[in-house]
């Protein structure tokens, strides 16, 4: 153990040889002994039934301490056992020659056995130890004078006998021993612990205790107020064993020194506590002065020990107090102060850097009492006493503490004007001020970070001016960044590292802060002029810098970008509802202003969950404003997985379902949507236009991800009914085949369409078939019926497609004046042939209906063809138009009108076109894409989709209450509207209209109390 963390003994000097930080392992185990014994020529035996462990803590304080305690007999009380500076008292082994002729018997109670590694007077270690008695054994313990002493005389048998008569006599003034022992103790000292039970073995009538130094344990003082233990000598009664002891002791007087009552003087005069006093406060001043080499630490440490000990810790630490502020004051003070003007900063360092050497110093030489007057005053260490007067003498000292602060803080204004300084220097003195805190802040923040904060915020208040002043936005975040980037060094390199996002805060707050809508509106280097340019890097820059302000800062540029998101978006809306882009173009626009957004989103703004939201948000609602949007982004849909769809890859077409499918949910009216998608994914399976199978089945499957099995279920059913009608067809022509029935020359494929799944009106659409055509079917009509009785079948021609055989004869030379529009301007330049050609044209069955016409007649109007087909007007004019002004190379109809718009008059004229050229056999006339529904189809297609909402309503009505069997009318509410979200939006209104109908027709019931409470009836 080192020897800084122990108490040296007041009986003995508290340095060996050795010095500070060395173990001693001479003579320096210190042990209380209450000796009891009675000598007998030179040995002494102890036997004792009583061996005890007394308690031991590696914690022993300056009241506390392991201890010997052994018994001993004597009428001198001047005659302790003991030892001194000149000799002491050694423990050998057990001799052979001496334990065969010398014997003594001594009782040995509650002889508390210390640790192993100290050496005491009586050393356990070099004890004979004979294990016999009856719980613990008997101890054996042999005493050899020192060497250069005369042996004791032998004895002889007789005096032998003598000692056992003895024994037996001591044995009955036991128990007058034990009360003498206790008024002894109540005369002369309190107990340090009430006495112990003596042993049968005792043969004492007096009790000692006798202390030894240790440097491996921790001195014990006989009560709090720090007074040595003394020795306590307890009268008895008279034998020939006293006799013999006082013999013992004249003639050996080194080997049992007689001591006085006390080893030490309760107290020291003031006289000689002046002259101790005198020599520490020298010693100190020559360590002030740095002229140490010739002190003796051991006596210095001695000296102050004893000042602590005799209760003069108080002149010690006020004369340590008032030696160390006078060097402070008229010294060091005076040398900073010369230098205030010339190379103060340096000089204040090494002033600050002998201080704290020469405490460290004191501080060892003082330990004592720091460990003892320090803890029991509650006063500051004598370390911590030195940093207190340098804080207050030199350093906050009026004059130092104001040229320190400009000191600093011009040092560091001068780096940020890019001019090169001493950082060493600033780091000293930073940590200076820290260390004059004591384990606090409070130095440092008042007298530099304080003031050091105020003069940054002043001057990047003045510099961010200037800044906007002179650059645009994206030089002025860069400026920004720069100046965080060079703060945080500096605060790194030479300031404290709590001071580091202090000051970045400040940066932040001046630079930043309080001009974010500036910088973000600026007029030509904006977050919006950014956007319009799609500067990537820039808004990348302008977010890393935002983001320092946590969400405030990065809600200002969301803000923004959703301002200018918004205006884009209804924009797109305002030009479909003016006319001018069709339901695909309005829908790609909103694709490439979605993938527009996503790119900044990922590149600049990194996926923040921040602008993730509020574009989300922005699309939800400019979608949403259309009315339209869900059967347009339908219409989108069926543009892309219809085959020839624009020569896509497959990768090409599943990545437009995928981005189709995040504009699908912004749509609050899914069920619209729904309604839509299964008219055109009826019309990719009937007319054979769709894609592939797979493409159409995947886009199911993602629909089924977002909105469920019920949502898709009618759409699966779609696919299976193509199934069966595959089979159903098979059966039809081995029919035919097996009957020889004739069909008219035509090819009939009829597909039996369920009318749950499929969107078929309920009213059969008027059409006018054609009567080859029209017998084909009357055929299988029959057949299917009869084969399933109890169906209905309703043709609808709306849906169906047609191959005509076409002969063209070529043009005639009489149509050049009449054909304005003809193929002649086509812009092909192919010279019209006047040979015959044969084509197969793949047309609608409204189509075919309209060309079978002018089998009969040459010209037609738009009137006659509408009277003979009885077509639908707006399904009449698509055909038209699809036959008259589709692609030139699909022209079969010269159309003859007075006006030059592509909008047909009931007037128009129309003749089979001769000219009609193709390179292709197989002709495909495509239908000109619809815009949309007309109003009135839109009309009933709303109507449609809130019937269909009624029942779906009044279902999530019945599950909740059935579910609840109470609930009031606003949770009831709520927990629908939570319900059917996933499809469409219901209003509070039309929820409630069906909580009437549900009452009226009995399943739910108001309750008497309270009328807006409902009851499920079973």
């Amino acid at each position: 153990m080192n020897n800084r963390d122990q108490r040296p003994n007041p009986y003995v000097a508290p340095f060996s040889s050795q010095q500070f930080g060395h173990n001693n392992h001479n003579n320096n185990a210190q042990n209380d002994l209450n000796a009891q014994a009675h000598y007998h020529n030179n040995r002494i035996v102890a036997g004792s039934n009583n061996f005890n462990q007394l308690p031991s803590s590696p914690n022993v304080g300056a009241n506390q301490a392991p201890s010997f305690q052994l018994l001993s007999n004597t009428r001198n009380s001047r005659n302790a056992l003991g030892h001194s500076h000149s000799s002491r008292a050694g423990a050998t082994g057990n001799s052979p020659s001496h334990a065969s002729s010398h014997n003594s018997n001594v009782g040995i109670n509650n002889l508390a056995q210390p640790p192993s590694s100290h050496h005491s007077v009586l050393n356990p270690a070099a004890a004979n130890l004979v294990v016999g008695n009856s719980t613990t054994g008997s101890v054996q313990i042999s005493l050899q004078p020192p060497p250069g002493f005369p042996p004791l005389p032998q004895q002889q048998q007789q005096q032998q006998q003598q000692q056992l008569q003895l024994q037996q006599q001591m044995l009955q003034q036991q128990q007058q021993l034990q009360q003498l022992q206790q008024m002894q103790l109540q005369q002369q000292q309190p107990p340090l612990r009430p006495a112990p039970q003596q042993s049968a073995a005792t043969v004492n009538n007096s009790q000692r205790r006798i202390r030894t130094a240790s440097r491996s344990t921790r001195a014990v003082s006989n009560s709090n107020s720090g007074v040595p233990p003394v020795a306590n000598v307890n009268h008895g009664g008279t034998s020939t064993g006293t006799t013999r002891l006082r013999e013992i002791s004249r003639k050996y007087p080194l080997w049992l020194p007689e001591y006085k009552r006390r080893a030490f003087n309760a107290s020291m005069d003031e006289k000689y506590v002046e002259t101790i006093w005198a020599s520490l406060k020298n010693a100190i001043q020559e360590i002030q002065k740095k002229n140490n080499s010739g002190l003796s630490f051991e006596q210095l440490y001695r000296n102050a020990y004893n000042m602590v000990l005799h209760k003069h810790g108080n002149r010690l630490y006020y004369g340590l107090r008032e030696v160390v502020s006078e060097h402070l004051e008229n010294k060091v003070r005076q040398d900073v102060l010369e230098s205030l003007h010339s190379n103060f900063l340096p000089k204040l360092n090494q002033a600050w850097t002998d201080h704290q050497t020469s405490m460290v110093m004191i501080r060892d030489i003082l330990m004592y009492m720091d460990r003892v007057y320090v803890q029991q005053k509650d006063v500051d260490n004598v370390y911590n006493l030195g940093l207190i007067l340098f804080r207050d003498q030199v350093v906050r000292f009026s004059e130092i503490q104001k040229a320190l602060r400009e000191k600093l803080l011009g040092m560091v204004m001068e780096e940020r004007h890019g001019e090169a300084i001493n950082h060493l220097a600033i780091k000293n003195a930073c940590t200076m001020l820290i260390t004059l805190g004591i384990n606090s802040r409070t130095v440092y923040e008042e007298d530099f970070e304080k003031p050091f904060l105020t003069q940054s915020a002043a001057f990047y208040k003045f510099e961010s001016q200037n800044f906007l002043a002179e650059n645009n936005a994206g030089v002025y975040i860069k400026k920004v960044e720069a100046r965080i980037t060079e703060e945080s060094s500096r605060a790194a390199l030479y300031l404290d590292k709590d001071t580091e996002p202090r000051i970045v805060r400040v940066v932040e707050e001046e630079l930043i802060k309080k001009h974010m809508r500036t910088i973000v509106e600026m007029e030509n280097s904006g977050v919006v002029h950014m956007i319009k340019n799609s500067k990537t890097e820039d808004l990348a820059c302008t977010y890393k810098l935002f983001s320092r302000l946590k969400e405030e800062g990065l809600k200002v540029i969301a803000d923004t970008m959703s301002a200018y998101l918004r205006e884009q978006g209804r924009m797109l809306v305002k030009e479909e509802e003016n006319g001018n882009t069709n339901p695909i173009t309005f829908v790609q626009n909103l694709l490439d202003l979605k993938d527009r957004f996503d790119q900044f989103l990922f590149h600049s703004f990194g996926n923040d969950r921040i602008f993730k939201n509020v574009i989300s948000s922005d699309f939800e609602h400019f979608l949403n404003l259309n009315t339209k949007s869900p059967e347009y982004l339908s219409l989108f849909i069926d543009d892309k997985l219809k085959k020839g769809g624009k020569g896509m890859s497959e990768q090409e077409i599943e990545t437009i379902l995928d981005k189709t499918m995040v504009l699908f949910r912004f749509l609050l009216e899914k069920d619209v949507f729904e309604r839509y998608y299964k008219t055109h994914l009826a019309k990719r399976l009937l007319l054979n236009k769709s894609v592939s199978d797979d493409f159409e089945k995947n886009m199911i499957s993602k629909l089924k991800t977002e909105c469920g099995c019920q949502f898709t279920s009618k759409l699966e059913g779609m696919f299976k009914d193509m199934s069966v009608s595959n089979t159903i067809m098979d059966e039809f022509k081995s029919f035919v085949n097996n009957n020889n029935l004739s069909l008219s020359g035509v090819e009939l494929t009829v597909r039996i369409l369920t009318t749950g799944f499929w969107p078929t009106q309920t009213a059969t659409p008027n059409c006018n078939i054609p009567s080859a055509p029209r017998e084909a079917f009357e055929v299988f009509k029959k057949f299917y019926l009869d084969k399933h009785s109890g169906r209905q079948l309703t043709l609808q021609p709306q849906m169906g497609t047609a191959y005509i055989n076409a002969i063209f004869f070529g043009r005639k030379t009489t149509d050049s004046d009449k054909d304005k529009d003809g193929p002649s301007s086509s812009s092909n330049g192919c010279t019209v042939p006047t040979t015959t050609r044969k084509h197969i044209l793949q047309v609608s069955t409204y189509q075919m209906c309209v060309l079978l016409l002018f089998n009969n007649r040459d010209v037609l109007t738009y009137d006659d063809i509408h009277q003979e087909t009885d077509i639908p007007e707006r399904e009449l004019v698509r055909a038209l138009q699809s036959l008259s002004m589709g692609k030139p190379a699909q022209r079969l109809l010269v159309r003859n009108s007075k006006t030059k718009t592509k909008e047909i008059d009931p007037t128009d004229e129309f003749y089979v076109n001769d000219a009609f050229v193709s390179k292709f056999h197989r002709v495909k006339i495509q239908t000109v894409a619809a815009k949309g529904e007309s109003e009135p189809e839109r009309k009933e297609t709303r109507g449609k989709v809130d019937e269909d909402r009624k029942h779906e309503i009044e279902a999530a009505i019945v599950r909740i209450m059935k579910a609840r069997k109470r609930m009031a009318h606003n949770l009831l509410v709520s927990d629908v509207t939570l319900q059917l979200k996933s499809r469409f939006l219901p209003s509070p209104v039309f929820i409630k209209k069906r909580i009437e109908g549900l009452i009226e027709r009995e399943y739910l019931a108001r309750t008497p109390e309270d009328r807006k409470v409902y009851v499920y009836l079973a």
